[in-house]
């Protein structure tokens, strides 16, 4: 692919740094409170549990994405901490205030929810969605749209807590106290996430998992990647590929 990335007619005014906009998508469900505690969410990063976990994620996708080609595209980008780490192209998501953390991170950032890219088809040859996925409003449709404008060739990423793990039901259980932040998450299991991938025309391909130290047990610590995925492992990253006659079903 060469160029400049080609926007969406109807989303030119959506160019990187114009995250001052209205915030037309903040008031829908799950994206508000990311615009208004921003600063909140992206602080958790700097502690010394937020740099442990971050830090194991990190280095679990990139072991996953060995040798993907560019460009690569964030769908939920929010404040751009892996956006920054990850070297993203472009990263989209639909809270303002988180937006500009991103922006003043220096990643190329655009205003839009998941569910509706503001990209042509087949634009990217990597979408990546990481942790984002317990947060959409339509899952499905958010996965599709991926399908949509990644490459016939290139791979959606898709990084999740399982729900059945230690930490997946460490986090359901702050969940169900009205945690300010995954109040709003709908946690999926590993075959919960793989039927809904193929459901709407990916492919499961492999898998790196991580993060099997217990959580609320101490300080944690930085672990290293495991091929294949696990749900005892606080976090997988899964490489999906197009499945391409699932076009004529309605899933182009």
């Amino acid at each position: 692919m060469s160029g400049e990335i080609q926007l969406r007619s109807d989303s030119r005014r959506a160019r990187s740094g114009q995250t001052d906009a209205p915030g037309e998508f903040a008031k829908q469900a799950g994206v508000e409170v990311f615009d208004r505690e921003a600063g909140r969410y992206d602080a958790w990063f700097e502690s010394d549990s937020g740099q442990a976990l971050f830090a194991s994620e990190v280095s679990c996708v990139r072991h996953l994405v060995r040798g993907l080609p560019r460009p690569w595209l964030e769908v939920g980008v929010g404040t751009g901490r892996f956006a920054e780490a990850l070297d993203m192209d472009v990263g989209v998501d639909p809270a303002p205030g988180a937006l500009r953390y991103a922006d003043k991170r220096g990643v190329k950032v655009l205003p839009g929810l998941g569910e509706a890219l503001p990209f042509g088809d087949l634009e990217f040859e990597a979408v990546f969605i990481i942790v984002t996925l317990c947060f959409a409003g339509d899952p499905a449709g958010l996965l599709r749209e991926a399908r949509r404008v990644v490459s016939e060739d290139g791979g959606v990423v898709l990084g999740i807590v399982p729900a059945e793990s230690p930490w997946g039901r460490f986090y359901r259980q702050k969940a169900a106290a009205g945690h300010l932040f995954y109040a709003e998450a709908r946690f999926f299991t590993l075959d919960e996430l793989k039927q809904l991938a193929r459901g709407t025309g990916l492919r499961p391909e492999r898998s790196v998992s991580t993060l099997f130290q217990e959580p609320g047990r101490g300080p944690c610590e930085v672990e290293r990647p495991h091929e294949g995925e696990d749900e005892n492992a606080g976090f997988v990253a899964m490489l999906c590929r197009r499945e391409e006659e699932a076009a004529g079903k309605g899933s182009a």
